[in-house]
């Protein structure tokens, strides 16, 4: 082979080098139009693939953090719930209940709590919504868990298990209504302020009123069975819209309008009327 192809074949080697790793190859011009060496440059700034850093393998990348367990979301019920409601009242993002059952309003609440501390809003609660909401609020005395009702009664007093009763309890702010010693129905009452308080003891229905209006306080008695001098067991609106937040001028206050409707059909005058704690 001669001098002049061997050049070529040189060429040819280094031109393959240079395209396999990324080189520019050309041959410098002679000034005598001899055969010149030939230069190789490399392109400046571009990494060698050998010197690249290896691209992160997945189990390389670090692990999210866990998500915080929830402790209570939609559908849910029970006491514990009860408690998230009164504590969500007290931060004014609940504005109903305690119901103790987990519902659509209860997941807004909790959603529009997260999303103004920067949680996720989920609607909910979860452990760490559920430590926010604790450091911010203080623990909820019976009333406020039972502000619009659902508390249980408690036992009727002796003198309720005879005969036809309305057996009121002060101390479970309850109204059985009673044949027998049997009771028929229960419903939530409330009573007078200390200025105005409800008076205890053993009485007797002695009139009916179904669209009473009370000239002294010029208010609604709808429902009202007299029972000691004015005052009577009858509905409240008030009562309805306000749970214990309020209280009557004396009367037992109920709630639920239906639940009072149905006593009034059945009540007559001479019933028993114990009012007890």
């Amino acid at each position: 082979m001669g001098r002049s192809a061997a050049a070529l074949v040189a060429l040819a080697a280094v031109g393959g080098a240079g395209a396999l790793s990324g080189c520019r190859v050309e041959p410098a011009p002679g000034a005598d139009g001899q055969r010149a060496p030939i230069r190789v440059e490399l392109p400046s700034g571009t990494p060698s693939a050998r010197g690249a850093a290896p691209a992160p393998r997945d189990d390389d990348r670090p692990a999210a953090p866990p998500a915080s367990p929830v402790l209570w979301s939609r559908g849910d019920s029970g006491p514990d719930v009860r408690e998230l409601q009164a504590r969500l009242r007290q931060v004014a993002w609940l504005h109903d209940g305690p119901t103790g059952t987990y519902d659509d309003l209860t997941e807004q609440a909790v959603r529009g709590f997260q999303g103004k501390r920067g949680l996720p809003r989920t609607g909910a609660t979860d452990r760490v919504t559920w430590q926010r909401l604790l450091g911010m609020t203080r623990e909820p005395g019976k009333w406020e868990l039972y502000l619009m009702g659902g508390q249980p009664p408690d036992a009727p007093d002796p003198r309720c298990l005879t005969g036809r009763v309305l057996c009121v309890s002060k101390t479970s702010r309850t109204l059985r209504w009673m044949v027998d010693g049997r009771t028929l129905s229960t419903t939530e009452v409330r009573f007078g302020s200390r200025g105005t308080p409800t008076r205890e003891g053993e009485f007797r229905v002695y009139w009916k009123s179904r669209e009473h209006w009370s000239t002294l306080y010029d208010s609604p008695m709808p429902y009202a069975m007299f029972f000691s001098g004015g005052q009577a067991v009858h509905y409240s609106a008030d009562f309805a819209a306000r749970g214990y937040a309020g209280a009557s001028h004396g009367c037992v206050n109920v709630r639920d309008e239906a639940a009072v409707a149905a006593l009034y059909a059945q009540v007559r005058n001479g019933d028993k009327v114990v009012v007890h704690w």
